[in-house]
């Protein structure tokens, strides 16, 4: 991998000093006197760089050069190197050590937050790997059980029977594709390194499409959808979206047992569009809301499970909101139905479209 030039970290070390200089300056000229305040404005400016940047270089080399600015534009003599008095080197010795402790202590806290993070990113992946595994096998099963007996009974059985194990083997496939999406769009975005694309996206379009996809898959399903009258552009991966208002409406119909009402509504709050999809059926658990969007299969799961997992979906849908800046949270009463939430961050198109015009 190729090494990037590393312009934030040597704009905040310029910044730094052109501040600290511009500063000690603005003091001169209104105190008329800077004894020992250009030494304490550049311990500061060091202090700052070793914070906001990589490594000890950076810290180290705004104490240098701190230092030397010290000496030579704020020292008796001005505009000449003077290294004989105690003072500038005792100046320049403390913006030294105040680097090389701060540069020290950010890196431990960077390392530490790396730790975290991949601990986390860690469990993530045993958490999907558990989800997918349970989630694997009940399809699969049932595909394996119903082309053997059409196999071993291909001659007793009657043409709806057939029919009817052949149809549950689409259902099941179908579902399995699905499921393959889902962990392909996981591999598009679990690397830190790749962030997502983001392209504007109308928001009725986006709705229609996934009504369009919904459709032929769950034909008898009607959706109540709400949109905003007014016209909303949202910055997104629009396939990635998609698949997440896709997968929490299959969830619905899936989990959703005695659901009568499925709503997709989306409003405005501020300059973010919040998504929601909300059902009348049995709700979720208060204990398994907690890990809905995880992947962690809850303990009275069974592997034999007759109903598909929806942990794996969920935990898809979490990653891509996350990847995009937003958030998704879930609601929900036993009896009395779920409402799963999601925003995005819109684009303001108004200001383009006035000038313009003008």
């Amino acid at each position: 991998m190729k090494g990037k030039f590393p312009w934030k970290d040597m704009l905040v070390l310029g910044g730094a000093l052109a501040a600290a200089i511009a500063g000690v300056a603005a003091i001169q000229a209104v105190s008329g006197r800077i004894d020992g305040v250009a030494s304490m404005v550049f311990v500061l400016a060091a202090f700052f760089v070793s914070m906001y940047t990589e490594g000890y270089l950076w810290g180290v080399a705004a104490s240098v050069i701190g230092m030397l600015a010290v000496n030579f534009a704020f020292r008796s003599p001005y505009f000449a190197f003077n290294f004989t008095l105690p003072e500038n080197l005792f100046s320049g010795a403390v913006m030294l050590v105040v680097s090389i402790m701060t540069s020290t202590l950010t890196t431990r806290v960077k390392k530490q937050e790396q730790l975290r993070m991949e601990s986390e990113t860690e469990k993530m992946r045993a958490n999907l790997l558990r989800a997918v595994s349970h989630d694997l096998r009940t399809p699969l099963t049932s595909i394996y059980g119903a082309c053997s007996t059409v196999i071993e009974n291909y001659d007793s059985l009657g043409r709806e029977q057939k029919l009817k194990l052949l149809g549950e083997v689409c259902e099941d496939a179908q579902w399995l594709n699905r499921m393959v999406e889902n962990l392909l769009s996981v591999t598009r975005i679990d690397s830190e390194k790749v962030s997502v694309k983001k392209t504007p996206t109308v928001l009725e379009e986006l709705i229609d499409a996934v009504l369009v996809k919904f459709k032929k898959t769950h034909p008898g399903v009607n959706i109540n959808v709400e949109l905003p009258d007014d016209f909303i552009v949202i910055p997104m991966d629009s396939m990635l979206i998609r698949q997440v208002l896709t997968n929490l409406l299959e969830n619905a119909v899936l989990h959703a047992e005695g659901m009568t009402k499925l709503t997709l509504r989306v409003f405005t709050l501020g300059d973010r569009a919040v998504f929601e999809v909300a059902d009348n059926g049995c709700g979720i658990p208060k204990e398994r809301l907690r890990t809905l969007f995880t992947g962690t299969l809850p303990s009275e799961s069974g592997a034999d499970s007759g109903k598909h997992g929806m942990g794996i979906g969920l935990s898809v849908c979490a990653a891509i909101i996350k990847a995009h800046g937003g958030e998704i949270k879930a609601e929900s009463k036993p009896g009395e139905g779920t409402t799963i939430r999601f925003w995005l961050e819109t684009e303001e198109i108004e200001t383009e479209e006035t000038e313009d015009e003008q």
